[in-house]
Order: structure tokens, then sequence, then C-alpha cells
């Protein structure tokens, strides 16, 4: 089926903006769900999705307004293209930047029917890449990743990757070398869009590269094609030129280049020297071979560091970085487990019959090394997938029929089948924004009263947030949760406030002293030969003995009510003994809800029965003494009000019913005395060394007195 000469250039680009729409309408149905819920909106508009979008839009917000000035973690315009984007958009359109961040991913992402329909159009098969388009755009994983609210680099993840498939395709299909041209200009540009997959496009390098030279070895094309795309991957900011500036002489490189080699004949063997000496350049300089490794280990390996002392590595905790099963991988990539097994026998049917196909392989591939490496890899897979299951369908319909309405209508029922699925993940898939209004006010307090060179402790999770409403600093966050961890974990989980307090202090002027370093590494001299004993170093802090550094600024700590589902996860990091890499003690925190009160024996939604009479607790089949249960209740003036019941002193459990919440917390005795419980939960304090600056049901927010 040949519709080359029956889909005309104006028609492929109806095509193309009917994809375009259908793919942002079905984005639009999360907007639908939630547009009558005021908790999530800030500023008259609805908040993000996802905490790594407040990473680039605090950046948007530096470049916009001159906020996070004293944030060493906050990057520019040039660093990212999202935050190129989002600041362009906000300058040259009327939307607010609220509006900007929450729209952007739809209307970027969806870009990605153009190079689906364009390839499919470079076999004369444009309406293969139509329905394509339909099933790439909106599958599950690519959906989840590029949804209204995701505001993320995500949105170029798979996008940007397809054009230059497209142009290094095109290269092949016309054998000219303006489309090589282009190709490079797309390498060139795609880490300032997408610099997470770089491995990835070092990848499609290669085997176009073997594809070239195995296929088309004696035409001189294939050289200059080649020399075009080497130097495009080749990194030249490791030659101490700078964004934007990298990027300028880059392409003013390769148009140099491209009009020598066109206008200029150079003999075979010469350009073939050429070649070499820049594809080994690449090799060196792009660092290829460890790149892909480092990629490889990072998500694959697990456990803490193996020299020096040992930290808990985050990866062990981040379920984008585990293993997932078939089922999961076959929903995210197609839909369902027979859509991605159509998709896998499509894409060897299409390599088969359209041998260029076979530089896709790397998206195929990485989306495969999902099953080991974690959900986040599916998505380059989708749109590959989606012209391979569509192409089988294509293929088969070919056979079933010989007129073309009845083998479009073919294609179309089996697309539609594709589709279902993912649609119905889509209308079930509610995904709450990141923080709640009240959440979003109170940091918004916090940034009238703190200044922009102050810092806010809490979990990395909450780190990019705290930058983009407080305009305050954080020790980790979303990009940063490396050894450092282990401090704030520390200071979260540690049953001395004075710990907490002089922690909190030394950690923070550490930093900012040591031009931004990782504390832990630089107060315990971590893998150096003077490395110090933690554990001796801790006790001198809680003890006070040691001289805490002189305080250049205010120090906040922030405590919401959300780590409490966490909290386990949190207290892993620093639960440890470093110098071992064992944990310290045995920790239990359990939040949970009441099944079942009889007569004051209280059956737990966790499987644990309370018997309030006695005061004990079940545990499996083991039966332990309660020391204390404690009610809490939120007043309207924002305090919280105890009630509490004393069992057995020697008891090993404490239970707290958070009265406000309905929720049930049961734990062990050290943790009921930890900075986290008795700061948030109970509102104790010391102070001394704490002032309770802001409260409310969502958090509590302290101000260090030291």
């Amino acid at each position: 089926m040949n519709q080359t000469k029956q889909v005309t250039t104006s028609q492929m680009m109806g095509l193309m903006l009917i994809a375009y729409l259908f793919s942002f309408a079905i984005r639009l149905i999360w907007v639908y769900q939630f547009q009558d819920t005021p908790s999530f909106f800030w500023n008259d508009q609805l908040m993000i999705n996802t905490n790594d979008g407040y990473f680039f839009a605090a950046g948007a917000q530096e470049a916009l307004s001159g906020l996070h000035a004293d944030n060493p973690r906050v990057f520019g315009i040039w660093d990212y293209g999202v935050i190129f984007f989002t600041t362009l958009f906000t300058k040259i359109t009327p939307f607010s930047l609220e509006t900007i961040i929450l729209y952007m991913p739809a209307v970027i992402s969806s870009i990605v029917v153009v190079p689906i329909i364009l390839i499919s159009r470079l076999y004369g098969q444009t309406l293969w890449g139509f329905f394509a388009a339909l099933l790439g755009s909106i599958t599950w994983s690519y959906y989840n990743r590029t949804m209204i609210g995701y505001y993320d680099t995500d949105m170029f993840s798979a996008m940007a990757p397809m054009f230059i498939l497209f142009f290094l395709m095109k290269s092949i299909a016309d054998f000219n070398l303006r489309s090589a041209l282009y190709a490079s200009i797309a390498i060139m540009i795609y880490p300032f869009l997408y610099d997470q997959g770089q491995a990835i496009i070092y990848a499609i390098g290669i085997i176009y590269a073997t594809y070239m030279i195995l296929h088309h070895r004696f035409d001189s094309v294939t050289y200059q094609s080649l020399i075009l795309i080497f130097v495009a991957l080749t990194p030249i900011g490791l030659f101490g030129i700078d964004r934007p500036y990298e990027y300028f002489v880059k392409l003013s490189m390769l148009l140099v280049l491209y009009f020598f080699l066109k206008n200029d004949q150079l003999e075979q063997k010469k350009l073939m020297i050429i070649t070499g000496v820049i594809f080994l350049l690449f090799m060196v300089f792009g660092d290829v071979l460890a790149l892909i490794i480092r990629k490889v280990i990072s998500y694959t390996v697990m456990g803490t560091e193996g020299s020096g002392l040992h930290f808990y590595a985050v990866n062990q905790t981040v379920r984008e970085a585990g293993k997932i099963p078939f089922e999961v991988f076959a929903n995210r990539t197609s839909g369902s487990i027979l859509g991605v097994l159509v998709a896998l026998v499509g894409y060897v049917v299409l390599v088969v019959k359209h041998r260029a196909f076979i530089l896709a392989l790397p998206l195929i591939g990485i989306g495969v090394f999902s099953l080991w490496g974690g959900l986040r890899f599916t998505v380059y897979a989708v749109p590959v997938a989606a012209m391979s299951a569509v192409y089988l369908f294509w293929v088969l319909a070919e056979q079933l029929a010989k007129e073309n309405k009845i083998k479009y209508t073919i294609v179309a029922i089996f697309t539609a089948a594709m589709i279902y699925p993912n649609i119905t993940h889509i209308i079930g898939y509610k995904v709450p924004t990141v923080l709640n209004k009240t959440e979003v006010t109170d940091l918004d307090k916090l940034k009238n009263i703190s200044n922009p060179k102050d810092y806010t402790l809490s979990w990395w999770d909450y780190g990019y947030p705290i930058w983009y409403y407080s305009d305050t600093s954080t020790l980790i966050d979303g990009g940063k949760h490396n050894n450092d961890n282990f401090i704030i974990s520390k200071i979260m989980q540690t049953s001395s406030q004075e710990m907490a307090a002089n922690l909190s202090r030394l950690a923070v002027e550490t930093y900012v002293s040591s031009e931004y370093k990782i504390v832990a590494d630089t107060l315990f001299k971590n893998k150096q030969d003077n490395q110090i004993n933690p554990n001796d170093l801790l006790a001198d802090i809680e003890s006070g003995e040691y001289k805490l550094p002189e305080k250049t600024r205010d120090i906040y700590l922030y405590l919401p009510y959300r780590m409490l589902r966490i909290f386990p996860t949190v207290a892993v990091f620093g639960n440890l003994d470093l110098t071992t890499g064992k944990k310290e003690r045995e920790f239990f925190f359990s939040p949970t809800d009441l099944k079942s009160n009889a007569k004051g024996i209280l059956t737990l939604r966790n499987g644990m029965i309370f018997d309030s009479t006695r005061g004990e607790i079940t545990l499996g089949k083991q039966k332990v003494k309660v020391k204390n249960f404690i009610i809490t209740q939120n007043t309207k003036q924002n305090k919280v009000l105890l009630r509490s019941q004393k069992y057995h002193i020697n008891g090993s459990y404490c239970i707290v019913y958070m009265k406000s919440y309905n929720k049930f917390i049961v734990m062990d005795s050290e943790t009921f005395n930890s900075t986290y419980v008795q700061m948030f939960m109970l509102e104790k304090y010391n102070k001394d060394l704490f002032e309770l600056v802001i409260s409310s049901p969502y958090s509590k927010i302290y101000k260090l007195k030291i």
C-alpha cells in the first residue's frame, strides 16, 4: 500500500494536526478531573504533579525575576532547554509561569506525532504513521511522563530521539548530505533538551555508522555524513567552552564542514581517514563506553558504598530504579502484554522489510532494559513500539484485503484495540499535585519571613518545592541526594534535639564555607587518609563539646505531614553505623488506619491488634507491652492538644492516634522520641533551640535559634 501519491503534503499536515490535537486532548482529561479541586490550585492555576518540575521552574524564576540568587543548585536558561523555553514562553505569551509549566509538557510532548508520521512517509505509507502517532503519543509510559503537570525534561525524552531517527533514516533514504546535516544539528541540540539520554544517542550514532559503512562503504557521501554526525556527537564543552557558546561553536563547525564537504571533492581515502580520526575523538572525549557502562551500573548495582564510609544508596529505595515484572514493562510500553508482543514481532518484521529501522534498536533495547533497570526506561521504546505494532497490522491488512478502505478499516480497528487499554489507564491515573494549597501557603509564609540566603532542611523529596515557593536553599534535593542524606536523616530521627540543632547548624555552615561540597564527606573526611570515626564526632556534636561555626544565616526545619508515610525510608539512611554499613538499631514505624473497635480491642488495617485495656499490642504472633498511648488533635488555632495514657514503664512500643487525620502510628519507644515525632506530631520542642514559626495541619516549620 503505497500512499505517496495519495497523501499530499497538505493532507499530511492535516493528519499531523489531527494526531497532535488528539494527543493534547487526551491529556486534558487530568485537568477536567481536578478542575473543581480548590486544594490543587495556587495563583488561580492547577499546580504541577512532579517534584522535579520545581527544579526547572526555579531556574525559570531566576531568569524571570532574579530569585534564588544565593542558591548554588539553581541552574540557568542555557543549562536546560526546558528552562530556556519556559522563560521564552512566559515572556512572549500572556500566560503566567504557573500556566506555562502546567501545560508545557503536553504542548511539547505531543510533537512526537510529527517525526512518527514523517518516518512513515519516507516509505510512502503516511497513514501507517498517522495510526502509529495516535497510539504512540498517548501510550501508558509516555503519557505518565508527559501528562499535563508533569513538567520535566521527559517531555523531550522520546520526541527528540524520534526527530534524530527521522533525519538519519532520511539521509539513508535519499542519500543527501543535507539530511545528514539536519541529523547532526538535531544531535547537537539533544543534550540541551534531554541530557539523560545521551548514551542512547551515542548508540544510535554508532549503529548508523556501522550501517552506512556496511551497506554504502564505497560511496563518499557515507563518510561525509559520518564526519558531520561524529562532530555533532563529540562534546566540545570538554575543551573549556561554556554554554551557550558551545552550541554556537558546534553549529558553526557543522555548517562550515557541510559547505566544505559539499563543495570540495576530497578523495575517498582522505574522507575515510578524517572520519576515523573524528570517530576516535568522539569515542575518547565522548567517554562513550564508560558512559554506557556507568548508566547500566547505576541502575542495576545496589548497596552501600564499597570504599570509605558505608552510606546507604538512594537507588535501593527508588522504585524507578528497580527490576519490574514483564507485565509492567508490557503495559507501560504498549498498554498490554499482547500489545507489546505484537510490537516486538512488528519490529522484527519492520527491520526485515526496511532494514534502516535497525537504527531504532537502541530505543527498543533500552525499553527492554527496563526489566532490570526500572520503570523510567520504558518511555524511550514507546514511539518505535507503536510504529512496529501498527506496521504489523498494516502487513496483515495487506494480506487480508485488497481494497484500501477495508485495509484502512482493519488497521484502524486493531489500532483502536491497542489504544483502548491506554485510554482506560489515563482515565484512572488521577495523580495529585505535588503539594496542596495549605502546604504551599506555609512555604509562602516562610518566604515572607526568611532571607534568600537562608536554608530549609527537610527530606530530598521536598527540596525543589521548597526552593520554588520559599526562595530558600536546601542541603539535599531531588538531584542531590548523596551521602548528605545521612545528615538529614540523622536530624529527623535522633532522639536528641541538641543533636538535631547542632548538626543542622554545623551542616549548613560547612556546606557554605566548603563551597558546597558534600557535607558528610567533608565532616568525616570520607575516603581520605585522615578519615575519622563518625560515631565519635556525632557524640561530640550531641554533647555540645564540638565547637560550632559562627552563624551566618538562619536555618529552618521543615516537617511535613506527608513525610509520615515515608519516614521509615527516611530513617534508613541515618540508622546506620557508617564504619560498618550495618543498621544501628531495629527501627519500627507503621502508620495505619482503624479497622474496628470492639470494647477497647482496636484492630488496625496493618494487621496489628491493640488492646487498650491491657496496654498490649499484637504484632503477628507476638504480644508486646505498650509504653504510651497518645491522642493528638489539631485546633482551629493550629495548636496540638494531647491526651496521654501511660501503660508500662518498660514498654517497648508507643502508639499515637492522630485524631484529626484518623491515623494510628505504631512505633518503637526510641522512634517516639525522634525529632519528627516530637516536633511535628506532638509539637514538643526545646524552646532554647527552636522556635515554631509556622504551624498548620500539613506542616510545622521551626527556626533554629542557635
